[in-house]
């Protein structure tokens, strides 16, 4: 890693995992342009980065990240400032990333922040996570997939619930609902470490498929998601990792996969 950034901390603390940590501290994490830039960079990186399997991506204890910048939002007019120059937009890219992402989250996760780890495939929580959208306090609504996002995780009411209200959710409530994959009783963050780096043995070209697959549960039909299930299953069949694979586990071994 070679690229020095002034809202981020970019690694890669273990074999196949990079490690992207959001750097406001005085602003509690508040998701900038700029720091959108950076985390854009940094991610993109990571994907092309064939040494990389997974990525995980924290705060701090005391915030994820607290929201969007308001300072940097406030004066903004919608014709020639949020709708012409499509404002948010760019949040959009780690929908689009191939390679896994786990959110670690500790503190405040609220408003853009909650959006940031919706993005996310997987999230672990520490005890102290506190989930919320609250953009109905400041006369407008969630703006970076908020609401499309909390719908498809916990259902309508709940969604409903967040957005209308503004209220927070702890940790625990936001398991509950399926949310998060779960609440993490030690350091989330090595836990995250840990689980990427599981992640990052397995062959790459099976986990983005995995990846694809369960994410266009979200968009297609069943019938036409168990279609697209089956055709990927067969098209792994062309990989060398397949044939490894299955070889390793007939001759009980541990599989060396290749990512070809």
């Amino acid at each position: 890693m070679s690229t020095s950034y002034e809202n981020i901390i970019a690694a890669r603390p273990v074999p196949g995992v990079a490690l992207i940590t959001l750097n406001r501290p005085k602003a509690l994490n508040a998701l900038s342009s700029p720091l959108f830039l950076e985390l854009n960079d940094a991610m993109k990186e990571a994907d092309s980065d064939n040494s990389v399997g997974a990525i995980v991506l924290t705060g701090s204890e005391k915030a994820f990240a607290a929201g969007a910048d308001i300072k940097e939002m406030k004066d903004k007019e919608c014709a020639s400032d949020v709708y012409k120059n499509n404002f948010l937009e760019n949040w959009s890219l780690m929908s689009k990333l191939r390679k896994p992402v786990i959110a670690a989250v500790s503190g405040f996760a609220l408003g853009g922040g909650c959006e940031l780890a919706l993005m996310c495939d997987i999230i672990l929580a520490s005890k102290t996570a506190k989930f919320g959208q609250p953009e109905i306090n400041l006369g407008v609504i969630p703006g970076g997939g908020g609401s499309q996002r909390l719908a498809r995780a916990v259902g309508k009411s709940r969604a409903m619930e967040m957005v209308l209200t503004g209220r927070n959710v702890s940790a625990e409530e936001a398991a509950q609902w399926g949310m998060i994959s779960r609440v993490v009783e030690g350091d989330v963050v090595q836990e995250a470490l840990d689980m990427a780096k599981l992640i990052a043995s397995k062959g790459q070209i099976s986990v983005q498929a995995g990846k694809e697959v369960v994410n266009a549960a979200y968009e297609l039909t069943l019938a036409e998601g168990l279609r697209f299930e089956r055709r990927t299953f067969h098209g792994l069949f062309a990989t060398k990792d397949q044939k490894e694979g299955m070889a390793a586990f007939a001759e009980k071994r541990k599989a060396q996969f290749t990512n070809e």
